[in-house]
């Protein structure tokens, strides 16, 4: 609804990851430096960790816009608790070969026979594992094995691992991954956004979607919006739409920070004034039975008036689509 209401073409903070609103933080530069060393390399592991949010997938998104499909051939996977076995018919499948009744050493032999087309055909393979920390050590080495196909002394695939950080804490304390880790070539971990990189996110997402100013922010609300998201691009995404719902309700043209900060407060459950707790009224107390009957009155009061302007804005955004429709009608007719 807040689309409509400032005059945006999209939502500019929908939490669905889009490479088109990729925005260059200082640690998504390096992530994409050591991935781009790792192309080159076209051997080994690299590892990029970094909390919920904080943009792993966005980066692979855009690393698959820019990369060369022609001399790529890319297989990702998003992983859940997989043993190693169904972690191989993945791959398999990602080659194009069907694994029903296959044990599994005539499956390890197709998949390599796979990345042996691959090679032959002018290309490498690039096997992309999201969501790693949730890999058991049994895939793990499944895939330090895939590691070791080799022709012509060339590796025939390579490996990223993205993952949340306490795969890279286990990475470097667990035994059993030794071999493993002695292939891992580059390891990098997102870190959050630093302060003086929300006003140019900001800007730039807005941007994209045609933003002419309308809604401006203040530097105290950049701050706040800073300060309520930590940095982390999902949290702040989240936190921005909401604003700019709260903007549109009110029909707001500048976000102060203590626009920022009530919203922070109504997502965290807490309103920016506490309702007083209801105890127990004496019989008799006529003026305290006034006084609460009138409290309540007045909190049903301010929820009618929140959801009016609501029904009001949906009731325009309806309307307003509908005349658009029967203008393309009129226009076909015609």
């Amino acid at each position: 609804m807040y689309e409509d209401h400032y005059g945006l073409t999209g939502r500019p903070f929908a939490l669905t990851p889009d490479p088109r609103f990729w925005f260059e933080t200082a640690t998504h530069r390096k992530a994409m430096a050591y991935l781009g060393f790792g192309l080159t390399q076209g051997e080994g592991f690299i590892v990029i960790t970094g909390e919920i949010g904080s943009g792993k997938t966005t980066l692979v998104g855009h690393l698959m816009a820019k990369i060369d499909r022609e001399r790529q051939h890319v297989i990702q996977i998003v992983s859940t608790q997989i043993e190693g076995d169904d972690l191989l018919r993945l791959v398999a499948s990602g080659l194009g070969i069907a694994t029903s009744g296959l044990e599994k050493a005539q499956l390890l032999e197709r998949i390599e026979a796979g990345f042996q087309a691959v090679a032959r055909s002018g290309r490498r393979t690039l096997l992309i594992i999201d969501e790693a920390q949730a890999l058991p050590t049994s895939a793990l080495e499944e895939l330090r094995m895939l590691s070791n196909f080799q022709a012509g002394g060339q590796a025939l695939v390579q490996i990223f691992l993205l993952g949340q950080p306490e795969f890279r804490e286990r990475l470097h304390g667990a035994e059993a991954l030794e071999q493993l880790r002695q292939r891992v070539i580059a390891v990098h971990h997102l870190e959050p956004m630093g302060a003086d990189e929300v006003e140019p996110y900001m800007i730039h997402r807005l941007s994209l979607v045609g933003w002419q100013g309308r809604p401006d922010f203040t530097g105290d609300a950049l701050e706040a919006l800073y300060q309520g998201s930590g940095g982390v691009p999902r949290i702040l995404n989240q936190l921005a739409a909401r604003v700019l719902l709260y903007g549109a309700i009110e029909g707001l043209e500048l976000i102060d920070g203590d626009i920022v900060r009530a919203v922070i407060d109504d997502m965290q459950g807490d309103a920016p004034e506490q309702a007083e707790p209801l105890v127990p009224i004496a019989l008799g107390d006529a003026d305290e039975v006034i006084r609460r009957i009138a409290m309540l009155e007045s909190r049903v009061e301010d929820q009618n008036t929140a959801l009016r302007r609501v029904l009001t804005l949906l009731v325009d955004w309806v309307e307003s689509d509908a005349g658009r429709h029967e203008g393309a009608r009129d226009a076909s007719a015609a």
